[in-house]
């Protein structure tokens, strides 16, 4: 029974095999069959997850446990004051410690120069949490515009092929019209690809700005109940 699971995982593995590569196959073919269009539309997908790779680390890494943050922050705050706030703050990763280290920096000239300090800084780390976003916008769109150029490319090449041979033939079209579909296929494809991490990018940036806000009235809080008490 053992040698018989173990040859149909064999057979399995082999059959699946087979079929990635004719996959492959397929699309080397229809790549080289789609013209010279196909090599633009390849490099935007190519340098589009490469700033999606680096949005999805630098975003990782963006990401810690706020609510635990915040109570460690207060904890800091209530038994060692300013500076021991600026210590857990150091030696936590993220955009909202960065935060409140910057508000807590001005927290000996008040509770508006804080506040001033932590939306200031809190611009400056949004615009690090978005950098990068802008290029794979860029090739969202530039993806299927080199499709649909090369579309018109191959409808040219269709209409010249049906001139020179003064008849209409579907194998005289059939070359011309191949690279206006496949073109335009793939640089949908494309964009759709990016389109998804795009999406998931910019709804990570909203959660961490939101954490951002709402972690920062809690430390302007903290820092008002710090005052009283002195």
């Amino acid at each position: 029974m053992e040698i018989t699971g173990l040859l149909a995982a064999a057979t399995n593995l082999i059959a699946q095999a087979q079929q990635d590569a004719s996959m492959l196959n397929w699309l080397v073919e229809k790549y080289e069959a789609g013209g010279a269009f196909m090599h633009p539309i390849l490099a935007s997908l190519v340098i589009g997850l490469a700033f999606c790779i680096e949005r999805f680390w630098t975003l990782t890494r963006a990401r810690v446990n706020t609510k635990a943050f915040v109570v460690k922050v207060k904890k800091a705050l209530d038994e060692g004051g300013v500076e021991a706030g600026k210590e857990v703050c150091m030696n936590t990763r993220g955009p909202v410690a960065s935060v409140f280290y910057a508000g807590l920096l001005r927290a000996d000239e008040g509770l508006d120069a804080a506040e001033k300090a932590i939306v200031a800084y809190g611009g400056i780390e949004m615009g690090f949490l978005e950098k990068g976003l802008i290029w794979i916008s860029t090739f969202i769109t530039i993806a299927p515009m080199l499709g649909f150029t090369g579309t018109v490319q191959g409808m040219i090449g269709a209409f010249d092929a049906i001139k020179e041979a003064a008849q209409i033939s579907p194998a005289i079209v059939a070359s011309g019209i191949s690279v206006a579909l496949l073109t335009t296929l793939f640089g949908l494809v494309v964009a759709m690809i990016l389109q998804v991490f795009y999406n998931y990018f910019v709804s990570r940036i909203d959660a961490l700005v939101s954490d951002m806000e709402e972690s920062s009235v809690e430390l302007i809080d903290a820092l008002y109940e710090l005052k009283t008490k002195k």
